[in-house]
């Protein structure tokens, strides 16, 4: 984690060493024709972070994962973590930096409270690694030409009262604690904050959120870093008090899992830890069904749970990484039957505007002409508020 390469210097420093003179034309993507030399992919580069919501920062396992030789252009993780100004695409005119009304729904700074016993704890702002595409671009990571940040510290004034408003409001009975990336938070952070929640006698379930297994895995191997033990603890003293305590993790694609991967899936299996998946659907990642489906059998065969995989979020500055929804309906009508039920993820949108998450095969209308699909969602908002997801404009008709 120290050699993380962050900011448009150390990025810059890293491409010239690694980018060849002349970049191969393998699956190049239209309006990347021009980009022939390894000065035009920095150029075009250090122009597309000064366009991005979200910072920039790579961990050496993802970069060495990276076919910088072969195909920096159309690598699938290349497309996720590094802009480039070339692939950019105008913005649907409904997307924003909040999509999910996040801020709406928080009774505190820091907790999102949209469900009715179930609530998520922002313990922080901070990730080992920014996602292009991520749903809290509005608070996540350090600020950009773009966006200036409303960032949640990792301060304990703030935590307790995120803390009181879970006590004094018995119906909550799972937290998720997120951020940012609970791989940010100290290991006595990670201790402190599951005792107090599993502490709490109505919580029954909290779950920790962090990317840190698919872009770290090293770190969980480490003897000398007790970030893994501490979570270890917690998971202990939740089975004694007979509540569950999980890890959910986010692959995207198989090329993220490598032999320093197993070995960490296998160390928290052995420690009894529950670790689930929960994966963005991409375009030009993850889009097509036997990348998908070799992402699901990947993790099923390291023990983490395939448990979600989400249609983009309609947030600001990345649709070129946005799929129309008929993409993942399609994708779940392939794969569906290949694999054990209880390894199925439920593809799902995480809806616009606050309405949470819904199958995405269970929309109310979809005109795929517009790109405009309705939702609805019982239980969420009073129940009787229609939601509407738009595809990105690329995909629809001229």
């Amino acid at each position: 984690m120290p050699n993380t390469v962050q900011g448009a210097p150390s990025l810059f420093k890293f491409l010239e060493t690694v980018l060849p003179p002349k970049i191969p034309r393998n699956g190049e993507i239209q309006g990347q024709e021009h980009i022939q030399s390894r000065e035009d992919f920095i150029i075009d580069v250090m122009d597309g972070i000064k366009l991005a919501p979200m910072s920039t920062r790579l961990t050496p396992h993802i970069l060495s994962r990276i076919d910088w030789a072969g195909n920096p252009l159309a690598d699938p993780l290349r497309r996720q973590f590094l802009p480039m100004k070339s692939s950019l695409l105008p913005d649907h005119p409904s997307l924003s930096l909040d999509s999910l009304h996040e801020t709406e729904d928080s009774p505190v700074p820091g907790l999102v409270h949209r469900y009715p016993h179930k609530a998520l704890f922002l313990a922080t702002s901070v990730c080992p690694i920014y996602c292009r595409f991520c749903t809290r671009s509005y608070s996540v990571g350090g600020e950009t030409d773009s966006v200036k940040k409303a960032r949640f510290l990792p301060t304990r004034k703030r935590w307790e009262k995120v803390f009181e408003h879970i006590e004094r409001t018995p119906a909550l009975n799972d937290i998720v604690i997120s951020g940012g990336d609970a791989y940010y938070l100290e290991p006595e952070h990670v201790w402190e904050i599951g005792k107090r929640l599993l502490s709490i006698p109505h919580i029954r379930r909290i779950r920790y959120a962090s990317k840190g297994l698919a872009v770290c895995p090293s770190r969980v191997l480490d003897s000398t870093d007790s970030w893994t033990s501490a979570l270890i603890k917690v998971v202990e003293f939740g089975r004694n008090e007979g509540k569950t305590v999980a890890w959910h993790t986010h692959f995207n694609h198989p090329n993220e899992i490598t032999w320093v991967t197993r070995l960490a899936a296998w160390k928290l299996f052995q420690n009894g830890v529950t670790v689930r998946n929960q994966a963005a659907l991409l375009r030009g990642v993850n889009d097509d069904v036997s990348t998908m489906k070799k992402l699901i059998y990947s993790l099923a065969d390291i023990n983490i749970q395939p448990y979600y995989v989400y249609q983009g979020d309609m947030v600001r500055g990345v649709e070129d990484l946005r799929t129309p929804l008929q993409t993942i309906i399609e994708l779940e009508e392939q794969i569906r039957g290949t694999i054990a039920g209880f390894l199925m993820p439920q593809f799902a949108v995480d809806l616009p505007a606050g309405g949470g998450k819904r199958l995405a095969c269970s929309y109310e209308s979809y005109d795929r002409r517009t790109g405009v699909s309705t939702f609805v969602a019982p239980s969420v908002k009073g129940g009787n508020r229609v939601f509407e997801y738009h595809d990105p404009l690329w995909s629809l008709e001229k």
